[in-house]
């Protein structure tokens, strides 16, 4: 105990001797002090789950990391519920709820327990030097469970948890998510609109040094374009008989879309392709095979890509526009495209902002900088995009690191301190309004 209070003195006092900190409550310097009292505890717990292996297909480790996290939750008066996923081809999700005071924010917190490293990925471990750690799934991430964890713990202590009322959903597929893709996010689609806030912990943006604030980001969708032809002689290519072939065909296309979609925010990309006579996708679309000869015009061709945008009104106009350009068919060809639209956007709304806005009091209140909107263009899909529709939201809110999804992925560890104090202050005073004030 005499530890705690020494910290929590030291606390105030660095507090005090900062004039812009003087808006913090009591409860908020304890948040404060007790977030940076935990902090070698919440690395062990990051070393703990960063251990077990839970790639989305390792069922049995990602369960294995939830198994981890209930204690954490239940002894902080957090119910937990893990909601079975096999039907859907994934291990499951882990939801945790408080309940708080009637009328107040409900405050949707949302992570993942997978990691795209597999059991036979040679990248493992958990190596810390310092204030940096390396590990797989250690910022994306098992970093964010950890700040959401350390928020909650500050809160409880702090006596702002009880009337706070939360859901913690923390995903088991989110790197590759289960099929159908409406059942694999039922669950979090229904918190979502149950929720007058989300916030998503995957990890904290930043550009030029400075931390930034996630009030929107893109789509996920793709695309299969196949094109077709008449085969025959190659010395009858271009003529009315012979027509194109397919691989012009698919060229013409690919072509078309780099000089007329171009717009902000907006990208395209072609990840594989393949033409001859004939060309196959594989089973499971991620690699092509064809084969042919110089003197033969090629019967078919495949491409494969992926379509990111805004807002949803950007994906169906330029889905519009792609399917416009696909039936403008050379002679003696045909093509087809399908769009998938997996990830939806998490459009930068004015609530979105207002969310940021009462995030930068909190920055002032701490003595920090306030967060600059991040570029949506340089943030990828996430999770927190399925509720977009139906909440206010922010993303971003975990840790600072590097590597994501590479081996050497790292984490800037003491960024959980900073990252758990905003989100812990951030909800503590959401959890004292109403949402329809």
């Amino acid at each position: 105990m005499r530890a705690r209070v020494v910290a929590f003195a030291a606390g105030v006092a660095a507090f005090a001797a900062a004039p812009a900190a003087a808006q913090l409550q009591p409860a908020e310097q304890a948040i404060v002090a007790t977030v940076e009292d935990g902090f070698e505890s919440d690395v062990a717990l990051l070393e703990k789950i960063t251990l077990i292996n839970s790639g989305s297909h390792n069922h049995a480790g990602v369960k294995a990391v939830a198994d981890a996290l209930i204690p954490e939750f239940e002894a902080l008066g957090v119910t937990t519920e893990w909601i079975d996923q096999s039907a859907n081809g994934r291990a499951g999700h882990l939801f945790a709820r408080h309940d708080g005071a009637a009328g107040t924010t409900k405050m949707l917190l949302i992570g993942h327990l997978d990691t795209v490293f597999e059991p036979d990925s040679p990248f493992t471990g958990f190596v810390r030097e310092g204030d940096t750690a390396v590990g797989p799934g250690i910022m994306d991430d098992k970093g964010g469970i950890v700040v959401i964890i350390a928020a909650l713990r500050a809160m409880k202590q702090a006596g702002t948890l009880d009337d706070a009322n939360i859901v913690v959903a923390l995903t088991g597929d989110e790197e590759d998510a289960g099929e159908p893709l409406e059942a694999a996010r039922k669950d979090l689609v229904e918190a979502g609109k149950w929720s007058d806030v989300a916030l998503g912990f995957e990890g904290l943006s930043i550009r030029d040094g400075k931390d930034m604030g996630v009030i929107a980001r893109r789509s996920s969708g793709g695309w299969t374009l196949t094109t077709s032809a008449r085969s025959g002689h190659s010395s009858g290519i271009f003529s009315e008989y012979a027509g194109y072939g397919a691989i012009y065909e698919m060229a013409r296309i690919l072509d078309t879309f780099r000089r007329e979609l171009a717009e902000e925010d907006l990208t395209y990309n072609v990840g594989f392709m393949a033409g001859g006579t004939p060309a196959h996708l594989s089973d499971d679309g991620l690699s092509a095979t064809t084969s042919g000869k110089t003197n033969i015009i090629p019967s078919t061709a495949i491409a494969r890509g992926d379509l990111r945008a805004l807002t949803q009104e950007q994906n169906e106009r330029v889905a519009e526009r792609m399917r416009a350009i696909v039936a403008d068919h050379l002679p003696g060809t045909q093509a087809q495209i399908a769009i998938d639209f997996r990830y939806p956007p998490m459009a930068p709304t004015d609530g979105n902002r207002a969310l940021l806005d009462k995030l930068n009091l909190i920055n002032a209140d701490l003595g920090r900088e306030a967060m600059q909107p991040y570029p949506p263009s340089l943030r990828g899909a996430a999770d927190i995009s399925f509720v977009a529709p139906y909440t206010d939201g922010l993303a971003g809110m975990g840790p600072a690191g590097t590597g994501s999804h590479a081996e050497g992925e790292t984490i800037e560890l003491r960024s959980i301190i900073r990252q758990a104090q905003r989100t812990a202050i951030l909800m503590s005073r959401l959890s004292q309004e109403r949402p329809d004030d």
